[in-house]
């Protein structure tokens, strides 16, 4: 429930408080006077388009502020926390700024979000209605949506349950119709995939072969260098032809050293590191010339290993930069082959999920329908027995249920065919197989026509009105604000209104913004709008009115004489008998 709403520098307000409680509170006022502007700034708080020209004359910007008991509200709390705001002792402020240059901001809880989040958050608090919303009730989507919520949680069950066949049936025929359009270009990738594969299988490369066959053909190719330098390296180490090598100057040394090495132990220690130099060049010039040994020309080897290397480039040529990459390609494309080779199993696969699920949404389509077509009747009966108490005792509201048939079609195997239901061939949407749509005959003998042929402004406002009566038990909005939904209503018909007002207030907080007295009698907390002027300058502000003010409210709604002693009894007259009507006390 929203607590209290502030106002500053919007329209013709310069700074007002409006405290609202529970029931009905009426918000009065001279045309002109700013009146809309409430219902301006609830929208603001919704998340609705800003209108810099709606900044006050003068002023840098504009705000507006809502606080909101969320105690009741678990579902606003958590939205409210997901956005990084606040709840304060079980309390909310929403707040939105507009400058006068056009750029606005945002809160919640005391965090800024963007505009489309505050939309979010606050949308679920406030049902707002006026002359706009009447349009909006012309549209079929609209009046489907008022029947179902009459429905409340069955008709709610059989949607969700009708919407999820709808979802996989929709996926199933996009992903039929994608095999089926691409099989020619399937098959032309499957072969292609195996020719690779078949290319990949007659080399059969093992990971890292290329590199191990690399070092063996540079090796086979220099076999003749390589033996002449390992030879050459070990005559320079250790000499068979007597010649000077590295292993005699090395004990020429080693024997001087060891010869006064008695003299002086660093010399010891040198003689003994040159013992190691000794060691290590027999062992190496040893090695050497093993390595000179082993090597053999084999021409037919190297043509081998040659054959192999150019068979291995030829597949990283195609198929990857290296010999990994290539087997990963091998591995994805044996997977992909796979799903490729089942297209046809695929498609028979699909058809039947296919044809499954077709049967379900008609089971499902008609038990939504039939649900449907029940509670047509009772929301007839219902509205139009609220019609009767808003002083239209001769109208009768009738929901027609209308199946969207259509013939029975040439194939029903291409995706968005038809459904079969009992009574024949329909086609379906998200919200099933039905068009909704409100008929009134506003007097009798008259036949029922759509709303937007047979009613007038008057009328239209008075059926939203017996729509939200109807609907007020299944409706989960705490708030609802109407903003002049009684124009073009008047004498008894608009004490039928204020009373059916009154009535839905016992389970919501209502807010209504109203020049009829009639109504204005029958709310729990009057507000006026007063204008001044100081000759330049208008300014408006919110006050919330004691009893005897009221009196005076209703007398000028009445007559246009705050001071007349026949229209402020005419006044007390109208107020008493409503207060009297609703039980309870004017404040």
């Amino acid at each position: 429930m929203i607590e209290e709403i502030r106002i500053s520098s919007l329209g013709v307000i310069a700074a007002s408080t409006l405290e609202l409680g529970p029931g009905l509170t009426v918000i009065t006022g001279e045309t002109g006077a700013g009146k809309t502007m409430v219902v301006t700034a609830l929208g603001l708080l919704l998340g609705g388009r800003a209108d810099s020209g709606a900044v006050r004359t003068g002023a840098k910007s504009a705000r507006v502020e809502g606080v909101v008991a969320a105690s009741a509200l678990p579902a606003f709390r958590d939205a409210v926390e997901e956005a990084g705001g606040e709840v304060e002792d079980d309390r909310v402020l929403l707040a939105r700024n507009i400058a006068a240059e056009g750029r606005s901001r945002a809160f919640v809880g005391g965090a800024a979000v963007p505009i489309a989040q505050l939309g979010e958050v606050a949308e679920p608090l406030v049902a707002v209605h006026g002359q706009s919303d009447q349009h909006r009730l012309l549209r079929p989507s609209a009046q489907r949506e008022a029947l179902d919520r009459f429905g409340g949680a069955k008709i709610a069950k059989l949607l969700s349950r009708w919407q999820s066949v709808y979802e996989q049936l929709r996926a199933t025929e996009t992903e039929l119709d994608d095999v089926v359009r691409t099989a020619r270009e399937r098959a032309q990738e499957a072969d292609l995939l195996r020719f690779g594969l078949n290319e990949i299988e007659a080399v059969s490369p093992v990971s890292g072969e290329d590199v191990d066959l690399a070092a063996e053909e540079s090796r086979l190719g220099y076999a003749d260098t390589l033996r002449t330098a390992a030879e050459q390296a070990r005559e320079a180490l250790s000499s068979e032809q007597e010649s000077p090598d590295a292993l005699g100057a090395v004990s020429a040394a080693r024997r001087l050293l060891d010869g006064v090495r008695d003299h002086d132990p660093q010399v010891a220690a040198l003689a003994d590191r040159l013992a190691e130099v000794s060691y290590l060049l027999t062992d190496t010039a040893a090695d050497v010339a093993s390595y000179a040994s082993g090597i053999d020309t084999d021409p037919a080897r190297l043509a081998v290993v040659s054959e192999r290397r150019a068979a291995l480039s030829a597949l990283t040529r195609k198929y990857g930069e290296t010999l990994d990459e290539v087997l990963a390609w091998s591995q994805r494309s044996a997977t992909r082959l796979l799903d490729l080779d089942g297209t046809d199993e695929r498609i028979e696969t699909l058809r039947a999920e296919r044809s499954e699920l077709r049967a379900q949404a008609a089971e499902a389509a008609q038990a939504l329908s039939a649900a449907r077509a029940a509670l047509a009747v009772r929301l007839g009966k219902q509205v139009s027995d609220e019609l009767t108490l808003l002083a239209m005792p001769h109208a009768q509201l009738s929901v027609a249920l209308t199946p969207f048939s259509v013939p029975a079609p040439d194939d029903d195997s291409v995706a968005g065919a038809p459904l079969r239901l009992a009574d024949g061939w329909v086609r379906y949407h998200a919200h099933g197989t039905d068009d909704v749509e409100l008929l009134l005959a506003a007097n009798t003998g008259s036949e029922p026509r759509p709303l937007n042929k047979g009613a007038s402004g008057g009328e239209l406002s008075r059926v939203m009105l017996a729509l939200e009566v109807a609907l007020a038990g299944t409706s989960p909005v705490p708030t609802f604000v109407f903003d002049e939904v009684d124009a073009g209503v008047g004498g008894k018909a608009a004490v039928e209104v204020g009373r059916r007002l009154a009535q839905l207030a016992r389970s919501a907080q209502v807010l209504v913004v109203t020049h009829l007295p009639q109504v204005a009698a029958f709310a729990h907390h009057h507000v006026v709008v007063a204008k001044s002027s100081d000759g330049t300058v208008t300014t408006s502000g919110l006050s919330r009115l004691g009893a005897e003010e009221r009196v005076r409210e209703l007398s000028r709604m009445l007559a246009g004489q705050e001071e007349s002693d026949t229209a402020l009894a005419h006044a007390r007259e109208l107020l008493a008998s409503a207060q009297e009507a609703i039980g309870t006390g004017a404040s």
